[in-house]
């Protein structure tokens, strides 16, 4: 029988759908799974800034799930702040997590600098989260683990990663202690992901978690794939207008392009210029076009995704603020998806004004983000501190999220090998992750529980009151005490 207190604290990812964060407790060794950063709402970014609720120096293990970075954007602020431990992760989720977390740094800079010059700070000095340095200090950290096969973490812990479908290197996690088990289920991809190996179905285990993203509706199921998208393409070439299309960096650009190339082959649209203008993104490309990591679908080549006639790509920025001076019909692809950062920003804040034009959003937007504005009608949007006006059609085109839909989630619960003592839902909006909850308590009748920001639970029954551990979880700061963005 178990002898430790085993205790898991949600520090992110609940009740919202960013910063992905959970601390399992055995003992006196702390693991955190997942390293997310916050974005969306101020409310959750300013958490980006507080301190940590242990001291890094004390975590033993990261693991991650995957590379998008609200699940490992927070590992050099770790760093930073003395976790030397390792991360363990994926072999695709290590060459994934290198471009991402190095892009990171640099625009963490960049941000710093630019708001510095531009005067849009409230601080005098603005400074990033981290610095390239402190993504430098955490690479060499990172251990890879390979798909289905346990890992010995040491002191009795055991951790099994599982295909998740989700992008390239995303898995679920089990972690094994002792005579309890818990399951991380990670950002779960749907049944038919167009470029990746279909998921696995890991273990079940004692307490589940569960990601709720999409735990509120279905995705749509055309006769046709794409065909707003097409039809959007299509119309604004006619009128002379560019199309700009956020896109996430990772598998949602190499989506897209595949999509594309695609819909050109077929005559779906016309045959114009389609520009790559995110260095991140070009990168992952490149590891997608050598799939020496054997994740791919069988049969998908590099030409599926670089098969179109004008392929441009934008590696420097001086290539990206040469597309300021074109005017031609044509397709833009920059990250980042939300349009909260990097190169899309130029973009919109040049074609948004003009009705010719038109923006093809290809993923959640969450609640706060310019993307969320955008799809909700928004007249005007605030970018570089000015309010840039919204003229543009804008278009969303449902069929490119690679998050499971409800029944996708659900599909993937109903496989384990056993119902948990308790599923918890995490990494969905709080109407959202409420939903799906009841529709699992009725088809199921699991005992389900939407976890608040900051709450421990304690794995062992039996056990003492989580609330009596010696674990502070800061509160959001008070007027006037706000830390520094």
């Amino acid at each position: 029988m178990t002898t430790r207190p085993v205790t898991l604290t949600f520090l992110g990812a609940s009740e919202t759908v960013t910063g992905s964060k959970y601390l399992l407790t055995v003992g006196e060794r702390k693991i955190l799974v997942d390293a997310g950063v916050f974005q969306g709402e101020k409310q959750w970014r300013l958490k980006n800034w507080e301190q940590f609720p242990v001291p890094p120096s004390e975590l033993t293990d990261v693991l991650i799930t995957h590379a998008h970075t609200d699940h490992i954007g927070y590992l050099p602020a770790l760093v930073e702040q003395g976790f030397s431990g390792p991360v363990w992760l994926t072999e695709g989720s290590a060459a994934i997590g290198e471009i991402v977390l190095r892009d990171a740094g640099k625009l963490q800079e960049e941000a710093a600098k630019e708001a510095k010059e531009g005067g849009w700070s409230k601080h005098a000095e603005p400074k990033p989260l981290f610095d390239m340095g402190g993504v430098e200090r955490t690479l060499p950290l990172f251990r890879t683990a390979e798909v289905d096969t346990d890992v010995d973490l040491g002191e009795g812990v055991v951790a099994r990663w599982t295909r998740a479908a989700h992008i390239l290197g995303s898995a679920s996690i089990r972690v094994a202690v002792d005579d309890t088990s818990v399951l991380f289920s990670g950002d779960l991809g749907r049944h038919d992901h167009p470029i990746l190996k279909d998921r696995g179905t890991p273990q079940g285990a004692r307490y589940v978690l569960c990601e709720s993203t999409y735990g509120d509706r279905e995705h749509p199921e055309p006769e046709v794939e794409h065909e707003e998208m097409a039809r959007a393409i299509t119309r604004t070439i006619e009128r002379g207008g560019l199309v700009v299309i956020p896109a996430f960096a990772v598998d949602r650009t190499q989506s897209v392009l595949r999509t594309l190339v695609q819909q050109m082959r077929e005559g779906r649209i016309p045959e114009v210029p389609v520009v790559v203008d995110s260095p991140m993104a070009l990168k992952v490309l490149d590891v997608y076009r050598d799939d020496s990591l054997g994740e791919l679908h069988e049969g998908i080549t590099v030409e599926d995704f670089t098969g179109i006639p004008k392929l441009i790509e934008a590696n420097t920025s001086k290539e990206s603020r040469a597309l300021n001076r074109r005017f031609d019909p044509m397709i833009i692809v920059a990250s980042s998806g939300m349009a909260e950062g990097g190169r899309v920003l130029h973009h919109l804040a040049r074609l948004l004004p003009d009705k010719r034009n038109c923006v093809i959003l290809t993923g959640f937007q969450a609640h706060g983000t310019r993307g969320r504005a955008l799809e909700e009608g928004a007249h005007s949007v605030k970018i570089n501190g000015r309010y840039i006006k919204v003229r543009a059609e804008i278009v969303r085109d449902h069929e490119f999220s690679v998050h499971g839909d409800a029944s996708d989630l659900l599909d993937w619960l109903k496989d384990l090998d056993q119902a948990p003592e308790t599923l918890f839902l995490t990494h969905g909006e709080a109407e959202v992750a409420h939903t799906f909850a009841e529709r699992i308590e009725t088809e199921l009748d699991w005992n389900v529980v939407v976890p608040r920001y900051g709450e421990v639970v304690s794995l062992i029954p039996g056990a003492p009151d989580p609330d009596d551990l010696d674990l502070e979880v800061p509160a959001p700061p008070r007027p006037g005490e706000e830390p520094k963005e």
